[in-house]
């Protein structure tokens, strides 16, 4: 604890000259990022190469698709269990990819080039024969209520493997958008080495994202069994524009960068300021890779919609480093905090836009313009470090959140192959209810090591049970891992390690900042718009309590039923919503919501905004 006490003493002057030293925990990022790719090929499914180095994997998922008529065997498993989801096995695809564009140079200086575009190519090879047709996509093989009433290694599973697809009549713009992100960043990732394979990766994007634009719809309402499990529940606006900006930098098409320009307010890109980025909102992935685009001399024209874009990335570094309008909460400890499970997705994620952004604004020689002034560089990739740091150790329980990183790390990891014996070692059978019986609830160690997985990680305050059960804390995900191999990757480069990929401008005086009020508007679905704003504010035994009122929109042109609404960090009493369990629905007096209105409600509490989203609704 003395080594942290003296840390955060001495950042804050280190961070005002620009000076913090990327070296100063000591954690060997170079051994965590190898450790990384091991976790990938512990989630294979199908059949495994004899270059498989996590040998107490075996073959699984032989079957997949066979009862549809389509080859489904391959790709990966998403967490603790033995489904094939869809939509977040895209988003590591594309983060994965991402990593390497940026970082690729200092993999390969680690030696782990290779098993990154392995762990790529494992995902993209599956997506390949899940994308039979144009407007044919398989977004999920299994189902996570049959999977999780079983406890069985992979290897051994006998729950249903039934294929899920989204077509023309059964749309899913937010799945065919992310994997079309996937293929478009991979292509680029494959464009030397392979470039027929890139070519191929390509022409499967561009189909994808043509199906997700013109079949319009949520996955989740044609794949109904992802809903309890991977709901998307900011819509598919975010990945139409994901999609087109991975689009627009494989191919260089100014179709694409048109799309971003013409659809950015509608689809919420240049609206929406976020606080949080991973598989589910895109937002500030997207805003952060067009800010890219901008500053690489790329704007084709629509330089002006661009800066929208580009305002609202700069929007989410600012709240990742406190100096925002609306501000990221972080635990004792110092880490980001959004919700209580598997927190550190939103870690890895964040802490991968706020590195690649530092570099861009070091190759321009810019800063980051927040509400407090300008933001050397430099604090951007020392706060992401201090969450790399955290998750590899510092922390208040001097704990590991990577399993087999350094001497205290969770032993007990909530997933199936991991905590029981290797069909290779023990080849019995284990039932669907046996493996319950004898392995989930068993307290030892589990008995194969899931060496390089990112776990769920602690909770608001710092707190953390190694226990198989817990569920929220102990199950690792594909999609934690994905951000940070790169961030990974470019620390262990050190200070020099990041790629002059923009052109350097001529060092402006810094102008005096003129600030405006950056919108906080909450998630909302393409169709219908939320927003909110504080219309009064009041001091009452001493803490500042605030009135917001809620503006929730029909923009569809078609009347909205059923809506359901969601709303989480909400501190106080709310009026103008019927509750039903965890979710808020329209109010008594009111059944439907025509063309062009509005439903206002309103809460009232002492902090920040609440999140409110569009979780569902008919149209008729």
């Amino acid at each position: 604890m003395k080594g942290i006490v003296k840390l955060c003493s001495i950042a804050p002057l280190f961070l005002a000259l620009g000076l913090l030293p990327l070296a100063l925990a000591g954690h060997d990022y170079a051994q965590a990022l190898s450790k990384s790719f091991l976790f990938y090929e512990a989630q294979r499914s199908g059949y495994l190469p004899s270059t498989q180095r996590v040998r107490w994997r075996g073959h699984s998922g032989l079957l997949d698709g066979k009862a549809n008529g389509v080859d489904l065997v391959g790709g990966y498993y998403d967490a603790g269990d033995n489904v094939k989801f869809g939509l977040p096995m895209a988003f590591t695809v594309t983060m994965m990819s991402w990593s390497i564009i940026e970082y690729g140079k200092q993999m390969a200086a680690s030696g782990e080039l290779g098993h990154a575009m392995d762990a790529v190519k494992w995902g993209t090879d599956y997506f390949i024969k899940a994308h039979p047709e144009p407007n044919v996509l398989y977004g999920e093989v299994g189902d996570g209520d049959t999977d999780h009433y079983c406890w069985q290694r992979p290897e051994d599973m006998t729950t249903s493997r039934t294929a899920y697809k989204i077509d023309p009549s059964r749309p899913g713009s937010d799945l065919a958008g992310e994997t079309a992100a996937a293929m478009a960043a991979a292509s680029i990732v494959f464009r030397r080495s392979n470039p027929s394979y890139s070519n191929e990766l390509l022409q499967h994007a561009y189909q994808l994202f043509e199906f997700a634009d013109k079949y319009r719809g949520k996955y989740d309402s044609s794949i109904t069994v992802a809903q309890r499990y991977y709901q998307s529940v900011s819509g598919y606006a975010d990945e139409l524009l994901w999609a087109a900006a991975w689009l627009y930098k494989a191919s260089n098409n100014q179709y694409y960068l048109n799309y971003l320009a013409k659809n950015g307010n509608a689809l919420g890109g240049t609206s929406w300021a976020m606080t949080e980025f991973g598989w589910d909102v895109k937002y500030a992935g997207v805003q952060t890779l067009v800010a890219k685009f901008l500053m690489e001399g790329k704007g084709g024209g629509y330089e002006s919609v661009l800066e929208s874009y580009q305002e609202k990335a700069e929007s989410f570094m600012c709240s990742c480093l406190g100096k925002g309008n609306r501000n990221v909460q972080l635990t004792p400890g110092g880490l980001i905090y959004h919700q209580g499970w598997n927190n550190l997705q939103f870690v890895t994620s964040a802490s991968f836009l706020l590195t690649v952004y530092s570099d861009y604004l070091s190759s321009s020689r810019k800063y980051l313009k927040c509400n407090s002034g300008y933001v050397p560089p430099s604090a951007l990739i020392s706060f992401a470090q201090s969450q790399v740091d955290y998750i590899l150790g510092d922390n208040p329980r001097a704990t590991s959140y990577m399993v087999g990183y350094g001497n205290n790390y969770p032993r007990q990891v909530h997933h199936r192959g991991s905590s029981i014996v290797s069909i290779k070692v023990d080849p019995t059978f284990v039932s669907c209810r046996g493996g319950y019986a004898t392995w989930y609830g068993r307290k030892g160690s589990d008995p194969n090591l899931l060496t390089g997985a990112i776990v769920g990680g602690p909770d608001a305050y710092d707190n953390f049970a190694d226990e198989r059960d817990n569920f929220e804390q102990t199950e690792p995900a594909t999609y934690n891992n994905a951000p940070l191999i790169g961030v990974l990757a470019r620390l262990h480069a050190g200070r020099g390690g990041y790629n002059q990929l923009l052109p350097v401008a001529t060092p402006q005086p810094k102008p005096t900042p003129r600030w405006r009020p950056t919108p906080t508007p909450a998630p909302a679905s393409a169709q219908i718009w939320v927003q909110q704003r504080v219309t009064k504010s009041w001091v009452y035994g001493g803490k500042l309590y605030h009135r917001y009122l809620v503006r929730v929109t029909n923009k569809s042109g078609k009347t909205v039923k059923n809506l359901k609404l969601s709303i989480s960090k909400l501190y106080g009493p709310l009026w103008g919503l019927s509750k039903y369990g965890n979710s808020y629905f329209f109010p008594s007096w009111l059944t439907a919501l025509p063309a062009g209105k509005t439903l206002k409600f309103v809460y009232i509490h002492s902090a920040s905004p609440a999140q409110v989203w569009v979780s569902g609704y008919n149209l008729l």
